[in-house]
């Protein structure tokens, strides 16, 4: 989650949302994301809205759980106010931040205040991030125990000096214990990956790839280190310290990766993420493997995001809260919605991000969805080989592996009008 929040209306204080939620909420799910924004160190490269304890300044780390609990109650309030159906949660993911950094008690109640307010749909995906030093086999039992079915490790490499230019704290030898602890216990696990760490050598990250595929997890990510502006390796990149990474070796990087991870079993289903074949055969068991939490960004679903920072969407209405925990705090304990800006997006608009979303799944993108003038451009990019021929005829826009190094490209070109 960025730390930058984007310029909008302001939001209503209630939290009110337009009639014109409802058309089409039926054939919509709706899943739950927690912000949990504390980390203990900040790594240099991240952009998200987390805090240390130093930065924290008007707010308390232990009262965190109450004042999410108090917003997922309001925001039961709210889409039931606006006439919404009842729809359980399918999917709750918990990031951050680091959400393990908080006790599991604090955890197991927010998932139960999202039980208590919504339910939770028989066989949801029930999600938390974690870093391999904040969690124990005990904790991990702990979540288990209470309905958590996911957990997704940052990895992010297996070479210690990588870790350390990416400030990252744990060693790369307690992966093996994190996810037999999670195995035990009947935990899914994704493993988070970054490659194009200034100084990673194309060795470097065949040896991440090869330690992540070596403990047999459900699910990989794959992102490329992006330098955000106003983060720390921003500054040292500008003053000389640290050299900006390469677009081609990320490239280089990236096709690795596939064929790495191909090579084990795992298939593509989205630019950055794997998820593990069925067993004995090549067939992918989206369902089972693949995050379906992520899946209802990609396909334009509704979710309520809780914390500080964390942006909602129902019915073409979006909107995101205030960012410091303590201005947070403020507004919950105010009984008010924590919302700070909202945007009720046009049809056009919609279309728009729905071909910046879809065309980067495996699923694809429906041809029907594009312009004539988009439509135009895909024989262009078959001919190209970004977008499958095969499946750009049977009316699905799918990106080759050419296409998923271009994926920005090929958006550009299918909304040039």
């Amino acid at each position: 989650m960025p730390s930058a929040l984007p310029l909008a209306d302001p939001a209503p204080l209630d939290g009110v949302l337009p009639a014109s939620v409802l058309e089409g909420a039926d054939e919509r799910n709706f899943g739950v994301y927690l912000h949990v924004p504390f980390c203990r160190v900040r790594c240099g490269y991240c952009d998200f809205n987390t805090y240390t304890a130093d930065e924290l300044r008007g707010a308390k780390r232990a009262d965190y759980a109450g004042q999410a609990i108090a917003e997922v109650e309001f925001g039961g309030r709210v889409l039931a106010s606006a006439g919404l159906p009842e729809r359980q949660a399918s999917t709750v993911f918990f990031g951050g931040g680091t959400p393990t950094m908080l006790p599991a008690v604090d955890l197991i109640s927010m998932l139960g205040a999202v039980r208590a307010t919504w339910g939770i749909a028989e066989g949801a995906e029930v999600t938390t991030e974690a870093n391999p030093d904040s969690v124990d086999a005990a904790y991990l039992r702990s979540l288990a125990d209470a309905g958590f079915t996911r957990v997704s490790f940052g990895m992010q490499s297996a070479v210690p000096r990588v870790l350390a230019t990416l400030e990252r704290t744990h060693d790369p030898e307690r992966i093996p214990l994190v996810v037999g602890w999670a195995r035990d216990v009947g935990l899914q696990v994704s493993l988070d990956l970054i490659y194009g760490t200034p100084g990673e050598t194309i060795a470097d990250w065949r040896a991440s790839l090869d330690m992540a595929i070596a403990q047999a997890p459900d699910h990989v990510s794959a992102y490329a280190l992006i330098v955000e502006d106003g983060t720390k390796l921003a500054r040292q990149i500008r003053r000389g310290e640290i050299a900006t990474p390469d677009d081609d070796v990320q490239a280089d990087m990236y096709e690795l990766a596939d064929a790495r991870l191909v090579e084990a079993g795992f298939g593509w289903y989205e630019v950055s993420n794997w998820a593990r074949g069925a067993e004995g055969s090549p067939a992918l068991e989206w369902d089972r493997f693949a995050s379906r939490h992520n899946l209802a960004y990609w396909q334009g679903h509704d979710w309520w995001g809780i914390g500080p920072g964390a942006h909602s969407h129902v019915g073409g209405v979006r909107w995101w809260n205030v960012k410091h925990p303590a201005a947070y705090a403020e507004r919950m304990l105010a009984g008010q919605s924590p919302a700070t800006g909202r945007e009720t997006l046009d049809p056009e608009t919609r279309r728009i991000e729905g071909v910046l979303l879809r065309s980067r799944i495996r699923e694809g993108l429906p041809v029907s969805t594009l312009t004539a003038a988009g439509r135009t451009a895909v024989a262009a990019l078959i001919a190209e080989e970004l977008v499958d021929a095969r499946a750009a005829f049977g009316g699905s826009i799918q990106l080759t592996l050419k296409g998923r190094l271009l994926a920005d490209l090929v958006v550009r070109r299918l909304l040039d009008e």
